[in-house]
């Protein structure tokens, strides 16, 4: 290991973004060294999926003041925006692009060098290896020592669906956010997407500007598209939920009195849930938070990921001319046709064909882990375990990663969307940055308490390094596991 406590996260989309930069926040408020190697598997670093778009047209889904990257400074965004030429209040929803600058610039200015620095790795994390520390393989050969790490591998990539297409055919597009994914398909022919959600809203706005007769056809079980967000917004309505046993009936129930109580207005019983939603799924039973997943969660995702008012405007100008046709059914084959493919798709218990020119995967993440070697590489070797309903990993309090017998060896953390077993509602900005904020303190813990091995050499005269270094162990009691659980048992309680 080098001597400068050193932290290393797999994944540098936001998830990871925030990981580095609350913890690099907190290393500087203790005069205490540290690097942290940033790795993320296609070099965007910061940008990860959601803001590595560079249509101007995809915009955040919250607005400003809700979007700072700084966990106690809500206007933290808004300042940065202003400072920077940007002519926005608090209501208003910025570009995506525009926030993978600011994430790009907050990272930047969490480091201080020479001693807090960011390593911005771009590489495939194979494996895992806990020993006194932690070594990351890299598919290429490489390897990385660091104290600790965080997995903040963020969302998966959507289910394949072998029985409906060949994933080989040029004409299917199996990931919507690889690289130029989109570019491909804006040729002017039509396009079919499974799925209705927000990734389907975003190929929609992007075809059909590309090219004026395109046409998008959209298909999912339900045919539920994201709801707009109002404007003005109106304030949380807190919602009272009964103590004791809770089930999926009675929550449904709360939450429809809570509705008739709001004079039929659910935009504030939503908003006014969405603090105590990680409270109210650890209280359901494994067996309700199936069944909320099976009968209750798609509708409660069009009702709390919403979308900006402009973005609703487009998806309702767009219907009223028919170039986006959403269809309630679902997807049976697709064959290959010239310059296209044939799609069989059963809509209301008739079968239709389509013949267009693509076809899109926006049915949402993956939830099966085992699809991510990295994972699967964790799993299997008995490091990391996955959550009793396979959403992600199994992790303690402050996500600390159990291992196979349900222990933590304390050097291998996780946050965001790898939670969303434990904490369902943990891939949105606001609960990763509380998340982030809260684990810089259990991984400055993981990294002060280190093997002697690793301590410089008496005499050693690296400069900026034993004394910031022995004063940080010296106070490391102050951030101990005490301390540490019971910030992260605040945040992770709403």
């Amino acid at each position: 290991m080098a001597a400068t406590p050193s932290v290393a996260v797999v994944g540098g989309g936001a998830s990871g973004t925030l990981a580095a930069v609350h913890l690099l926040r907190r290393a500087r408020a203790l005069a205490m060294p540290l690097e942290v190697v940033l790795i993320d598997q296609y070099g965007r670093h910061a940008l990860g999926q959601a803001y590595s778009t560079t249509d101007p047209h995809h915009l955040l889904n919250a607005c400003v003041s809700k979007m700072s990257a700084i966990e106690g400074d809500p206007g933290h965004l808004l300042r940065w925006a202003r400072d920077n030429g940007l002519d926005i209040d608090g209501p208003d929803y910025l570009p995506r692009q525009v926030y993978g600058r600011y994430l790009r610039d907050v990272l930047s200015a969490a480091e201080e060098r020479p001693l807090r620095v960011v390593r911005r790795v771009t590489g495939t994390a194979s494996a895992l290896i806990c020993d006194r520390g932690v070594r990351v393989r890299l598919s290429d050969g490489g390897e990385i020592d660091a104290d600790a790490a965080v997995l903040a591998l963020g969302n998966r990539t959507p289910a394949a669906w072998p029985h409906i297409v060949d994933a080989a055919d040029p004409r299917y597009v199996a990931d919507p956010w690889a690289r130029n994914a989109l570019t491909r398909i804006c040729d002017g022919a039509p396009v079919l997407v499974l799925g209705t959600g927000l990734t389907m809203v975003d190929v929609a706005v992007t075809v059909t500007r590309a090219h004026p007769d395109a046409v998008v056809y959209a298909v999912s079980r339900h045919a539920l598209l994201p709801r707009p967000h109002p404007y003005p917004v109106p304030p949380p309505v807190p919602v009272p939920i009964p103590d004791g046993p809770l089930g999926v009936a009675g929550l449904l129930r709360a939450v429809r009195l809570a509705v008739k109580d709001n004079a039929g207005d659910w935009h504030g019983v939503v908003d006014g849930l969405r603090p105590q939603a990680q409270a109210l799924w650890a209280r359901l039973s494994p067996d309700e938070q199936r069944r909320f997943l099976s009968v209750a969660a798609r509708y409660w995702e069009v009702h709390r990921h919403r979308i900006p008012p402009a973005t609703a405007a487009r998806v309702a100008d767009l219907r009223a001319t028919g170039r986006l046709r959403v269809l309630r059914g679902r997807m049976l084959r697709t064959t290959s046709v010239p310059d296209g493919l044939r799609a069989q798709v059963e809509v209301d218990g008739a079968v239709r064909e389509l013949d267009v020119g693509w076809l899109v995967n926006a049915t949402g993440p993956g939830s099966d882990i085992a699809r991510d070697p990295l994972l699967a590489s964790l799993i299997a070797g008995g490091t990391a375990r996955p959550d009793r309903l396979r959403l992600g990993l199994d992790a303690g309090p402050g996500g600390a990663v159990l291992d196979a017998t349900g222990h933590s060896d304390g050097h291998v953390f996780t946050l965001g969307p790898m939670l969303r077993g434990s904490l369902y509602e943990t891939t949105a900005i606001p609960e990763i940055r509380a998340q982030a904020a809260a684990l810089a303190s259990r991984l400055i813990e993981a990294v002060t308490i280190r093997p002697a091995r690793s301590h410089p050499e008496p005499g050693s005269s690296e400069p900026g390094i034993d004394a910031p270094y022995h004063r940080i162990e010296a106070n490391a009691l102050t951030f101990g596991s005490s301390s540490a659980e019971s910030e992260i048992t605040r945040t992770a309680s709403g």
